[in-house]
């Protein structure tokens, strides 16, 4: 990993200033597309412009792939389309789609209208046709295909020319003459068995393969399952119309972590710390709006008990605190079986009752806990290490089967569940967790004449 230090951005801004187009070169020669795009984003655009137009075709497809989102944009905001479709006409057609999916409609059929490779503009405008959330979405057109009639030499024949289109080879998908996905031939099978008479009596069947309309977070759960490096992808009926490799997986599955953290945090919308002012207001505002809003839902209803003693006044944030921590725990584990498998929502019943038990169970220590400080410290009168013991063991019960309801209740409606764990949960469990404060409070005036 190149690490680039303030003496050495100098020393490059020093080289474009002066349009030293040699030294340019001999800079970024050698130098990973990964590496060139980091060192753009500690530039401007005008300086990030300079060097780009230095690359050869097959880098600066890659450099423009490996930049963020907004560097990308901002690169090819000024590009004419036919530069564009160049750099595009270099990449897989997943990565391609990745780009093409970020620039306007207009914009969009310009550039298609530009890529020499008819074939290759062809399987772009057949992947754009994907939900870019499902498999078809994330898949590349990129792989080798045999017959499962041919013979080994017509094989061997086939692999070698459509190879040379081909980067990275993982797999060779075999199908039949309806192009229905039959099997996998492996290499190591090509060199133990050079003479076979057809390729079918020799591939491995019955490969795992994933619909194009599976959802990623199906796409990424059979990666993992069943420890793959790429994976074929079929339509409806079985044909093979693409595969998905490992990167485009872990590339989606960290956006998608990243979105859920976001989330959860109470943030709105994909923010980076680099984004401006302005846009980071409008990702945070809406929740610490209805978070204002919660708290002065808990004022107005601590309003309503004007004679509420303030020894008992002082156990109001551990209430809350309490409910928020309880809640956001049980909707994080919820979230988490959601995401990888483990919780189905036809066992929603039984995972509320089991987190019941769990709840039941851990109100009862803290309940304990609680009560024996308060018998301590606020001996003065019994009712209030009841009343808060009582109250903290409610809410925990509470929580607990809120913080499980919500994030299955999302799911079954087809919203992210990962709102359930941030501020959502802890703004109703304050509200709530209050309400039964007061009335346990209340309750314990009325039915034994207590007073605090």
């Amino acid at each position: 990993m190149k690490e680039y230090t303030p003496e050495y951005l100098e020393h490059i801004r020093e080289v474009i200033h002066n349009q030293n187009i040699e030294v340019a070169r001999k800079e970024l020669e050698g130098l990973h597309p990964a590496d060139i795009a980091e060192l753009y984003q500690n530039l401007n655009l005008k300086e990030a412009e300079f060097l780009y137009d230095l690359l050869d075709e097959d880098t600066a497809a890659e450099v423009l792939m490996q930049l963020d989102e907004d560097d990308r944009r901002k690169l090819l905001r000024d590009m004419p389309a036919e530069e564009i479709a160049s750099h595009i006409d270099h990449l897989d057609t997943d990565d391609a789609v990745d780009i093409i999916q970020e620039l306007d409609e207009e914009d969009r059929e310009e550039i298609l209208a530009h890529i020499d490779d008819v074939e290759q503009a062809g399987d772009i405008i057949d992947l754009l046709k994907y939900d870019e959330d499902t498999a078809g979405g994330i898949m590349g057109k990129e792989m080798i295909v045999v017959n499962q009639e041919w013979s080994m030499p017509e094989c061997i024949k086939q692999m070698r020319m459509q190879a040379e289109e081909i980067d990275e080879l993982y797999n060779i998908y075999v199908v039949d003459n309806d192009n229905r996905l039959k099997g996998i031939f492996p290499l190591k099978t090509m060199i133990t068995h050079p003479s076979v008479s057809k390729i079918k009596h020799v591939m491995e069947v019955d490969p795992v393969s994933i619909k194009d309309d599976a959802p990623i977070e199906d796409v990424a759960r059979d990666f993992e399952k069943y420890d793959l490096v790429a994976m074929p992808v079929v339509d409806s009926i079985g044909r093979l119309v693409g595969r998905i490799t490992v990167d485009d997986v872990m590339d989606q599955v960290r956006e998608s972590s990243e979105r859920d953290y976001q989330l959860a945090s109470g943030l709105s919308t994909d923010v980076e710390t680099d984004d401006s002012v302005f846009t980071q207001i409008r990702a945070r505002m809406p929740w610490l709006l209805i978070g204002v809003i919660g708290g002065l839902a808990a004022s107005w209803l601590l309003g309503l008990f004007e004679d509420f003693n303030p020894i008992l006044a002082l156990f109001i944030p551990l209430i809350c605190g309490t409910g928020g921590n309880v809640g956001i725990q049980s909707s994080a584990i919820i979230v988490q079986g959601l995401a990888n498998g483990s919780l189905e929502l036809k066992d929603s019943g039984k995972q509320i009752l089991k987190e019941m038990g769990v709840g039941l169970f851990n109100a009862l220590i803290i309940a304990l806990v609680v009560f024996g400080y308060a018998v301590i410290f606020h001996s003065a009168s019994i009712s209030v290490p009841i009343s808060v013991s009582l109250s903290v063991f409610s809410v925990v019960i509470f929580a607990s089967i809120f913080g499980t309801f919500v994030p299955l209740t999302l799911e079954r409606c087809n919203i992210d569940p990962a709102l359930a764990t941030g501020p959502f949960i802890t703004i109703t469990n304050d509200i709530v967790g209050v309400v039964i404060y007061m009335a346990i409070s209340s309750a314990l005036i009325d039915a034994l004449g207590a007073t605090f």
